[in-house]
């Protein structure tokens, strides 16, 4: 295997010099991820662009994702989608494209979270942890994403999961489950402690993971490293820097493929739930266009898209102050006159999208959700991506002229494994929209619509 890999490269080196080279180091960067260790941290560069931040990752990156994810055009106007969800985005003559961040890093990884849990378990690693805490919901994609990352990289998980249930299940007249994103918690062997939601609401995410590193502390002798909920904090929102400085290189490699027809992009849109990604892509694409002008290096010279993020859990105004504590504390360098919460106003429009309540599903998304994956063939999770287009696509309805004529792009952020507790919701609609009907394969099974004669 070790003579191989040098002829292996040295194959590859005479496949390149055939190959452009933007795309020839992406080819070389893959090749070379796919030998190394996910545990083994490297330099993180960030963009030029970037300079306003004054605080960059002192511990490198892993690369646990698979990266770049896809950016796919939707077909709204397909004869299959005529008269679908998505036919009012043809006659506004809106084109959708989604970048497919629910591909990250298969069932275990994938979503949103695992941009961030490569700067952040770098930093675990650097400063000798042996054992991770975290917070989150009862189906938390970010909870599940970082067992398993914690996993790879020889961290062992803690979760904290807010549940009503926490007192039935403590008294055993109930149980955690295997549903969903639990199952993967418990099949990566994380050590699961519950809490109310009244108890997260009164004393709080943070003192509740110190609270769970102080116990393994004082009671495992374990060096625990704390990751706040949606790893969403100055380090982790990194991970949506850099993964603004991806979409940049596809918007300049799709100029490059066709340089006779511009494409810019005019609204990008995603799910918002702890800030993190949020913050990342707002203050991302707003440096990355140049927003503080001269003195800052741009990498475009096209106008700003307009960032739209749609609130899943609280009000715009929660997420503008939550926004601007997390860019301060990256070491955003801004004029004198200008806060950062008026920087992050400026940068991004939050929308009310969290409907009847985190996590809590109306009819109308749920349909929504089912459609779209019957239209598309992409599924969109029910507390975050699927909530936030539905309500983005009202946003649209209510204000049409907007937005005609342009181009929509849609940060999936992954979650569907969070479908599976919704199947008692879905049933009645999977029974429509999906029929099972019995082959008559000897033409003994009678009449009847469920029976196919052959």
């Amino acid at each position: 295997m070790g003579a191989s890999i040098p002829l292996l490269m040295a194959s590859l080196a005479s496949v390149l010099a055939y190959v452009p080279r933007q795309r020839a180091f992406t080819i070389t960067r893959r090749l070379s991820m796919s030998f190394r260790p996910p545990d083994a941290a490297q330099p993180y560069r960030p963009p030029s662009w970037a300079a306003p931040l004054g605080n960059p990752p002192e511990h490198g990156r892993l690369q646990l994702a698979n990266l770049p994810t896809p950016i796919h055009r939707i077909k709204t106007g397909s004869n299959a989608n005529k008269g679908g969800i998505l036919a009012r985005l043809d006659e506004f003559n809106i084109r959708l494209y989604i970048k497919r961040d629910d591909a990250t890093g298969g069932v275990e990884l994938g979503g949103n979270k695992v941009r961030k849990l490569e700067f952040l378990l770098a930093e675990a690693l650097a400063k000798g942890c042996d054992s991770v805490v975290t917070i989150g919901g009862e189906q938390s994609n970010h909870c599940r994403a970082t067992a398993a990352a914690s996993r790879m990289v020889g961290l062992s998980p803690h979760l904290i999961l807010r549940t009503r249930r926490a007192d039935a299940i403590h008294e055993r007249k109930d149980d955690i489950g295997w549903t969903g994103n639990v199952l993967f918690d418990r099949m990566a062997g994380s050590a699961i402690y519950t809490c109310t939601p009244g108890e997260y609401g009164r004393l709080g995410s943070q003192k509740l993971v110190d609270g769970v590193c102080g116990h393994l502390r004082r009671n495992a002798q374990s060096n625990p490293y704390p990751i706040p909920v949606g790893g969403s904090n100055a380090v982790g929102t990194w991970g949506y820097i850099n993964g603004v400085d991806e979409l940049m290189g596809q918007l300049e490699s799709a100029q490059k493929d066709d340089p006779s027809s511009p494409f810019a992009l005019d609204h990008v849109v995603f799910a918002s739930g702890s800030g993190g990604t949020a913050t990342g892509i707002a203050v991302g694409l707003s440096l990355a266009f140049g927003s503080l002008g001269e003195g800052h290096t741009a990498t475009s010279d096209q106008r700003a898209p307009h960032v739209h993020g749609v609130g899943v859990c609280d009000d715009p105004d929660y997420f503008y102050k939550t926004m601007a504590g997390i860019a301060d504390d990256m070491g955003l360098s801004l004029p004198s006159d200008k806060t950062a919460e008026q920087f992050i106003r400026e940068a991004v429009t939050i929308h009310h999208g969290k409907g009847r309540g985190y996590a809590v599903s109306t009819e109308d998304e749920l349909d929504f959700i089912l459609q779209f994956a019957t239209e598309t063939g992409i599924a969109l999770d029910p507390v975050y991506s699927g909530k936030a287009l539905v309500h983005f696509l009202k946003v649209v309805e209510d204000d049409p002229e907007s937005y005609r004529g342009t181009n929509v792009l849609f940060w999936h952020t992954g979650g569907a494994i969070g479908l599976y507790e919704k199947g008692d919701d879905l049933l009645e609609r999977l029974s429509r929209e999906s029929p099972v009907k019995r082959i008559d394969a000897y033409g003994t099974k009678g009449g009847g619509d469920d029976i196919v004669a052959i």
